[in-house]
């Protein structure tokens, strides 16, 4: 995948959203996310709430000695955007995650965000100082990003970070086809159903995943990045889990078993 300033990263990355919260061993997370590097998942994502910074704490031990080879993004919650805020929160991100720059800033949600004119200027603002190396926007609607393109330097904005997955193609609609016509890529999160579905359980992506040898979070992992305009950010605390997912990045799905997934998942 390649963003407007020509950066290329891989189109399956690794989400952090529930790691750092004492759902698995510390060390078996920091393994996972390790073991997704190795595999050439070098995008790893985070943001300052998850875990209340302890997501980014725990990937401050795993990218240590290799923080050159990983494009590291993380998030300002939209309550931290007022004032200078946006310029604190960089600093506690950076701090937490021991690098002097992120490759990616975004924000977290559109939520109670009213003067976006200064947001933007605030990522600029990091950008020109060299904290960030680009930002974006997460969990923004058309009519969004449409605000967002009518600021000065709005459409410096290099992605929008959305949940997407087989299951829930509402992005289909409008926001991926924007996103396409302005050669933006899109990030999906919960590109396997997220932490309630019953996605992976589906007979289709069985079916599929049994013919090439492979798991069902493979398929859909590679349904998710079929278009080559979407980055998918799945997370896993399991080593075990990561190197499952990692096959997305080489598994090329047929037109007729993509034509088949269509079917039974239709865009509603």
């Amino acid at each position: 995948m390649k963003f407007h300033d020509d950066t290329i990263v891989p189109a399956v990355g690794q989400g952090s959203a529930r790691l750092g919260q004492e759902r698995h061993p510390e060390a078996a997370e920091a393994e996972a996310l390790r073991a997704g590097l190795s595999l050439g998942m070098m995008l790893i994502d985070t943001a300052e709430i998850y875990g209340n910074g302890n997501a980014e704490r725990l990937i401050s031990h795993v990218i240590a000695g290799q923080r050159d080879r990983v494009f590291l993004v993380s998030k300002v919650w939209p309550s931290h955007v007022a004032g200078n805020g946006i310029e604190r929160a960089c600093e506690g991100s950076l701090s937490r995650l021991g690098t002097d720059h992120l490759d990616l800033y975004l924000l977290h949600w559109p939520n109670g965000v009213t003067d976006l004119p200064s947001v933007v200027k605030a990522f600029e603002n990091l950008r020109a100082a060299r904290k960030i190396r680009a930002w974006g926007v997460s969990n923004f609607k058309v009519s969004d990003m449409e605000k967002l393109f009518h600021i000065p330097d709005g459409n410096r904005c290099a992605t929008n970070q959305v949940p997407y997955n087989l299951g829930d193609r509402s992005i289909e609609r409008d926001l991926l086809p924007w996103c396409e016509q302005r050669d933006m890529p899109l990030m999906a999160y919960s590109p396997l159903g997220g932490p309630d579905s019953s996605l992976l359980r589906d007979p289709t992506l069985a079916r599929i995943g049994a013919a090439h040898d492979c798991s069902a979070a493979a398929v859909a992992l590679a349904w998710t990045i079929r278009s080559g305009k979407v980055i998918a950010i799945p997370e896993s605390g399991s080593a075990a889990h990561v190197k499952e997912n990692a096959v997305a990045l080489s598994l090329m799905l047929t037109p007729q078993e993509l034509q088949t997934l269509d079917a039974a998942h239709p865009v509603r």
